[in-house]
């Protein structure tokens, strides 16, 4: 069993990258990104999904933005995928740049009894009570029933009976195909100061597309609080603040080109740490196709694949 990850720096180009393979070699395409997963975040997660065509993708469009999403339900989601791509006869490729669930896939955490972990908790906190309430009620009514009108509005007793109710619900799924897989990682590289340009022109972009429009949608249409908007950082915190009237326009704009480049370097310090871990990651420069795609095929005959060109540790920055 084998299967190849796709990642790298934002604005990097990863998705094309994997859709290009993925058509070449009879592949589908699993999602390694931590908001790609709720719909109606299409722009600010670039989703992309006119690429796709015909290509299979699964972990795009899967819940609802008010709902809770981890590390945990992403290794039960993508373990899943992985087998039913396998058992397709399909090549899975993963495909993203959220570097904690990359890894958790590539190493093989154990996360046995692993939920809530903190970025969980801090999500349901950030919730209302009157939403926990609801969530509660469709996940467990007796939980539900078992509360009292003040209960009702107390955040503490709401957050212990939820977390109860949905680990109740939890499904285990085995995790051990990820160790049993062979893996081969493809990294897209830029030097930093192309990655800071790019950044800038996708930041243009995705703002004359209408991502401002998104994001009121989200809040106005479909019930997404303005404090679970900026739990989801960057481009939903900034535009959140400037919807509601916390910032203005060019302080938005300016100050979230800071934060994705900012975000772009932790990434990057992900990344390197991943090497230092162990992985090894084929980092091609500009995401080269030919490059890739012979990787991709001897990797899948079974040939002894080169050693990687391009180490991040290898890479100092002034």
């Amino acid at each position: 069993m084998k299967f190849v990850a796709i990642t790298g720096p934002t604005a990097s180009g990863k998705t094309a990258l994997a859709v290009n393979l993925a058509r070449h070699f009879n592949g589908e395409i699993i999602s390694a990104d931590s908001r790609q997963v709720f719909r109606g975040m299409d722009i600010g997660t670039g989703k992309d999904l006119a690429e796709y065509q015909e290509i299979p993708y699964h972990l795009i469009d899967i819940i609802d933005p008010t709902e809770i999403y981890h590390l945990k339900r992403f290794m039960d989601d993508s373990a899943t995928a992985l087998a039913g791509i396998i058992k397709r006869g399909a090549l899975p490729f993963f495909c993203g740049g959220t570097a904690l669930y990359l890894d958790a896939i590539l190493r093989g955490y154990e996360l046995s009894g692993g939920e809530p972990d903190f970025l969980r908790r801090d999500e349901l906190r950030g919730k209302s009570a009157a939403e926990l309430a609801k969530r509660l009620r469709t996940l467990s009514p007796e939980l539900y029933q078992s509360l009292d009108a003040p209960g009702l509005n107390n955040h503490e007793r709401l957050l212990r009976r939820l977390e109860k109710a949905e680990k109740s619900q939890e499904i285990t799924v085995n995790h051990e195909i990820f160790k049993r897989c062979e893996k081969l990682i493809i990294g897209v590289y830029f030097p930093r100061s192309e990655i800071r340009k790019r950044i800038k022109e996708r930041l243009e972009r995705r703002l004359s597309e209408g991502m401002i429009e998104e994001v009121a949608k989200l809040h106005d249409n479909a019930g997404v609080s303005w404090k679970r908007l900026e739990l989801f950082g960057l481009e939903y915190r900034a535009i959140a603040e400037y919807l509601q009237g916390k910032i203005d326009l060019e302080t938005m704009r300016s100050s979230l080109l800071i934060k994705i480049r900012q975000f772009a370097k932790r990434q990057d310090i992900w990344f390197r740490k991943m090497e230092r871990n162990g992985l090894v990651i084929h980092w091609i420069e500009r995401g080269d196709y030919e490059q890739s795609a012979k990787l991709v095929e001897d990797f899948l005959n079974h040939r002894q694949l080169p050693q990687p060109a391009i180490r991040l540790n290898n890479i100092r920055y002034g």
